[in-house]
């Protein structure tokens, strides 16, 4: 198949890209490298330097006829999110729109959305929650994948676009981009790598389901082929908070720092853990890496590239 992966020089899509290749599918990325690395992109990718919303997208539909569109590209910081949701919508739910439009118009058979577990359910009635939990986003950033999530259901609906949601846990691993607000993993292990002092926002009691990138990058390979349009959470069943991976990112560095607790942030919620149960029903997916052991994976990898981000 001939896959469009947006956001593929980001920490996430890359690697899902890495393996579509290496399942012998072609891949062209596009990726306005706001966030995302040249670096991460596959060599045998094609690569499109572009923004989402760019309205001359649609003569890369034209010349290149995808059969699939696999959507990471995204605003993911919910911090900025809540300063600005004029931005996050315009990417998030425009951008998106400008996506779907060139699908419909150039016959893309199946469209994958990276859609967000935590805050589309906001704070949560009951833990872990389900595909069927109510969603109530607290943030414009949970609003904006909630939207595209109903997006999708119009165009299966107006125009038989066949559509996967993957409703993400926290994801973590190698090349998350610790210079943003959205990885709270690279962030402390690269400081405390540097010897540098993380700040824990609030009483870190905060938790969050941490879903390595490798399991995430198994989900979008089972889901590529799936024929039914539907929604799928993609985490651990299990919560951690942020004193608890504070504490072992610093047993892992050997940094030997104390917690050191900062102001609390805006819009954040307090608990958020989820179930992949229908995943594993229908695939026969789970994730297979524990927190610790993923842990170390990421260490190991920003030990050896602390410079990754520069």
């Amino acid at each position: 198949m001939k896959i469009l992966v947006t956001g593929g020089a980001g920490f996430i899509a890359s690697q899902i890209a890495d393996a579509f290749i290496n399942d012998g599918h072609q891949v062209v990325i596009v990726d306005d490298l706001s966030t995302g690395f040249e670096k991460n992109i596959n060599p045998k990718a094609k690569f499109i330097k572009a923004n989402i919303c760019d309205k001359n997208l649609n003569k890369l539909f034209e010349d290149e006829k995808f059969d699939v569109v696999n959507h990471h590209a995204a605003q993911m910081d919910v911090r900025r999110s809540v300063k600005d949701p004029e931005f996050d919508a315009t990417t998030n739910i425009l951008g998106t729109i400008n996506l779907l439009q060139n699908c419909v118009k150039y016959g893309v058979n199946k469209f994958m959305f990276a859609s967000t577990g935590g805050a589309v359910y906001g704070e949560q009635d009951y833990f872990p929650a389900d595909e069927k939990h109510n969603t109530q986003p607290k943030s414009p950033y949970g609003i904006s994948k909630l939207a595209v999530e109903k997006y999708l259901y119009f165009y299966k609906s107006e125009f038989d676009l066949n559509y996967s949601i993957l409703r993400y846990a926290n994801i973590y691993g190698p090349r998350q981009n610790a210079m943003g607000e959205a990885g709270v993993v690279a962030i402390f292990s690269t400081k405390l790598l540097k010897g540098e002092q993380p700040i824990i926002n609030g009483n870190g009691k905060q938790t969050r389901d941490y879903v390595f990138v490798g399991d995430v990058v198994k989900a979008n390979l089972l889901l590529l082929n799936d024929k039914d349009s539907d929604i799928f959470n993609v985490g651990t069943t299990i919560e951690t908070d942020v004193n608890q991976l504070f504490n072992y990112l610093n047993n892992i560095t050997g940094a030997g720092k104390k917690e050191k607790h900062g102001p609390a942030a805006a819009g954040e919620q307090m608990r958020s853990v989820i179930t992949s149960e229908k995943m594993f029903k229908k695939f026969g997916w789970k994730p297979s890496t524990k927190l610790e052991d993923g842990l170390k994976i990421t260490v190991e990898f920003f030990k050896k590239n602390l410079v990754y981000n520069d």
